[in-house]
């Protein structure tokens, strides 16, 4: 069962897999037609309500291909030139060189003579992204279908209004790909799953969909701070580490990126950047004396990333679990990387059942968890799926093919090159996760977007300098992803 969301996911990670939506919509027609016509055996007079969206454009195609054997009538829910998409509107435009009779909105009252005078009705008004209660002229036409139940009524995708208390209810639904959210016999009649040719890559890999369904787009009225604040607890033996991360959670629209580290590095974090707000702590590396001033900037900020350039001195170590505790019992969503995933093996149930990401590349898991990983693609999932149902976390296991699992669901990512293996693209993907999880979003929904935006910006920079990449240039292409395809 898929969700509405899921769904618009798995549209657009198509088109970005090489599968377009006007082939999908094709193949949802004709298998509508497909399923009518082995019900019915055709010779039948069939009229068909297509709304103004593509899931009126499934209509279309589908009343063209019955109409290969029987007599078919268009009725749209508004007018032509209100065809709200072009490969809906391509569709409909076929139609009028075919034998099919069409009818628009100004028929309206025409309505319950054309139901009696057909044999079957075909719902293709609305989908499944239509909440809130249906407005005229949907609401009676719904009514009147509904009061035909002599008639064999069909539904495309959905039945019309399924999520807005008052729906079509069909004696079939003709969906596609999987059944969606909500949907049983008794508001769908019997179900039959058509697949339309989605590409196996849609639905198992990252894709556009990812960012262009999840990303939190801010309100125009929304103040500063309210678009998410970060925390970066790092530094101390290495410099950069943290400043990356910062960096990337502000160009992934962070409003606040707030980076506590040691104070012998302080300065030099700062020099990075004036966007970034930089608390020197009290010791040159990271001890359990410096978790109060920590503590206190974690109370301004929705979410933590720990771990970039701490390094592994046993009180730097002590200091991160204790700060991980803390996030965890404030319930701020963390990213734990680098070093301190090599800290939390220390005591790794500290994090059982948290808002916790996990970005370990394979050593880094190994030490975690003292897994040896196989060099099997399809082990390596079951063995990270098990460790994120066991903690109740999501886990980024970063490598060829990124594996990412909350434990119940699991995504791959294969969007990223070889020059990528330079030194600080871990820390710019901690960050970005950060950055989303400030905005409140879903851990597991969180590693999906990074591993896309990430990737993707790390690609069109291996585009223009090749082997000469750098994490900085990753960062500063990620604006640019953001604009192209949200």
């Amino acid at each position: 069962m898929i969700s509405y969301k899921e769904l618009r996911v798995l549209d657009s990670n198509s088109e970005y897999y090489g599968i377009t939506q006007l082939k999908l919509m094709e193949s949802a027609g004709k298998g509508v037609a497909d399923f009518v016509n082995k019900i019915n055996s055709g010779n039948n007079n069939i009229i068909i309500f297509c709304g103004l969206g593509n899931n009126g454009g499934d209509g279309f195609v589908a009343a063209r291909y019955l109409s290969e054997l029987s007599n078919v009538t268009v009725f749209i829910i508004g007018k032509e030139n209100n065809i709200k998409t072009d490969i809906s509107r391509s569709n409909f435009d076929k139609l009028k060189n075919l034998n099919v009779k069409i009818y628009d909105i100004d028929k309206i009252n025409d309505i319950y003579k054309l139901l009696k005078e057909n044999d079957i009705i075909i719902d293709s008004m609305l989908g499944i992204g239509v909440f809130g209660k249906l407005r005229e002229p949907i609401f009676s036409i719904v009514k009147k279908i509904n009061s035909m139940r002599e008639k064999l009524i069909f539904s495309v995708d959905v039945p019309s209004g399924i999520n807005c208390g008052n729906s079509v209810i069909p004696h079939y639904t003709i969906t596609f790909h999987d059944k969606k959210e909500g949907m049983t016999k008794f508001n769908s009649g019997e179900i039959n799953i058509v697949d339309i040719g989605i590409p196996e890559q849609a639905d198992k890999y990252v894709g556009t969909g990812e960012l262009q369904v999840y990303y939190p787009r801010s309100e125009k009225q929304s103040h500063k701070g309210e678009n998410g604040k970060v925390l970066i607890v790092g530094g101390g033996p290495y410099v950069g580490a943290p400043a990356l991360s910062g960096l990337a959670a502000l160009r992934t629209g962070a409003d606040l990126a707030y980076i506590a580290t040691p104070r012998r590095v302080g300065r030099a974090i700062a020099s990075f950047s004036p966007n970034l707000i930089v608390k020197d702590l009290n010791s040159d590396f990271l001890i359990p004396g410096d978790i109060h001033p920590i503590r206190e900037l974690l109370d301004k900020c929705n979410s933590i990333v720990i771990g970039p350039g701490l390094g592994n001195a046993k009180e730097t170590r002590e200091a991160i679990n204790r700060i991980i505790e803390i996030a965890i019992s404030e319930k701020k969503p963390l990213v734990i990387d680098a070093d301190a995933i090599k800290a939390l093996a220390d005591n790794i149930n500290l994090i059982k059942n948290s808002k916790t990401v996990i970005t370990p590349h394979n050593e880094e898991f190994r030490i975690l968890t003292g897994i040896e990983l196989p060099d099997d693609v399809n082990k390596r999932i079951e063995i990270i799926e098990k460790w994120a149902k066991e903690l109740g976390v999501s886990i980024f296991l970063k490598g060829f093919i990124d594996i990412l699992s909350n434990g119940s669901k699991t995504k791959l990512n294969l969007i990223h090159n070889e020059a990528m293996t330079v030194g600080g693209t871990g820390d710019v993907l901690a960050g970005i996760i950060g950055a989303l999880l400030s905005k409140d979003i879903d851990p597991f929904i969180a590693i999906r977007v990074a591993a896309f935006l990430n990737g993707e910006a790390g690609n069109m920079v291996f585009n223009k300098k090749s082997y000469g990449l750098l994490a900085t240039d990753i960062i500063e292409e990620i604006p640019g992803i953001l604009k192209r395809y949200l």
